[in-house]
């Protein structure tokens, strides 16, 4: 089954793989016995993205990409195996998503030439003003 990204963009679930361990923090008994918390880990190199993207992902500055290009993703805020598989593809759609926006492109502009005299104007009343501050030397 594939996880649509956008619409152009969708990965196999067989291009990542899921792994249950022991959550951790405080939780007592329930949470001593049982696997809840999930790895996720996605390798960028052999996946079916885009070049573009898949450069972008490997060039970002994110701890949970290890130097071998696998994205490892840990979900463990819920309290049951599926939600936090559920939030872990969450979250590796999500970064996915982010590698895709593409900055627009600054067009520069010139100010108009109306805007250019009436601040030219606001100067020159200014410094008028001050000129008039001054103590009139007799």
């Amino acid at each position: 089954m594939a996880i649509f990204v956008k619409h152009d963009i969708s990965i196999d679930e067989s291009e990542f793989s899921l792994s249950a361990t022991r959550a951790q923090g405080a939780g007592g008994q329930h949470v001593n016995k049982v696997a809840t918390a999930i790895y996720l880990r996605f390798d960028i190199r052999q996946s079916s993205l885009p070049d573009k993207i898949k450069s972008k992902l490997l060039a970002s500055n994110d701890s949970r990409i290890t130097s071998e290009g696998v994205l490892v993703i840990r979900a463990q805020n819920h309290r049951t195996q599926e939600q936090n598989k559920r939030d872990a593809v969450q979250r590796l759609v999500e970064v996915i998503k982010e590698s895709t926006y593409e900055k627009p492109v600054r067009k520069p502009t010139k100010p108009s030439r109306s805007s250019q005299r009436k601040r030219m104007d606001s100067k020159t009343k200014s410094g008028i003003q001050k000129q008039l501050r001054k103590k009139i030397d007799m």
